[in-house]
């Protein structure tokens, strides 16, 4: 299926591997709009529906392993496997920002812009970086709802005193993602 033919108000999905699990990706005409951690069959669906309902346009599927080049989904597939192997720090993508607003669009562009692939911020210092140094549950309220993790790397907002955080990918995704990018030690095994 070539997403050339494809009206602009489509929404292009697909479930591609990864090395911590099936990432369902959906992209517009705009960018990518949506990544969705451990996306097997119940949280696909779940995810499609919602997508569909908040987006209200219609979503094509497309075959991981037929996603062509120059299809909306071909360059996150591309920067994705890439990150992976170690050899992409910062992803260059056109985003589609439509399913946040407010204080959660600005936190998650504050994020997406200052926090580089290696480096941790704390729920307090991003609140801080917004102008609302008393808002850090509200940050960790924007992480949770981030519609592009990963992309948006929510999994390097952690706790002041050092801990880990919350996650909704959860904590084990969010360890691997840290020892990947080099903050936290791999595992031994």
């Amino acid at each position: 299926m070539n997403s050339e033919v494809l009206p602009e108000s489509c929404v292009e999905w697909a479930v591609v591997d990864s090395d911590i699990g099936p990432l369902l990706l959906a992209a517009t005409g705009t960018g990518l709009v949506n990544v969705v951690f451990h996306a097997r069959p119940r949280v696909r669906e779940k995810a499609l529906e919602q997508l569909s309902s908040r987006l209200g346009r219609p979503l094509v599927a497309v075959p991981a392993d037929a996603i062509p080049a120059s299809g909306r989904l071909a360059e996150p597939v591309r920067q994705l496997a890439a990150y992976f192997a170690g050899g992409l720090r910062a992803f260059d993508l056109p985003l589609d920002w439509s399913l946040t607003s407010g204080f959660n669009r600005q936190v998650l562009r504050e994020l997406n812009d200052s926090v580089p692939y290696g480096s941790v911020v704390g729920y307090g210092d991003l609140a801080r970086r917004v102008g609302q140094p008393q808002a850090a549950q509200a940050v960790g309220a924007a992480m949770g709802s981030n519609p592009l993790p990963l992309v948006v790397a929510c999994h390097r907002v952690v706790e002041s005193d050092g801990g880990l955080g919350g996650f909704g990918g959860g904590l084990e995704t969010k360890r691997v993602l840290l020892a990947l990018e080099g903050v936290l030690p791999r595992p031994l095994f």
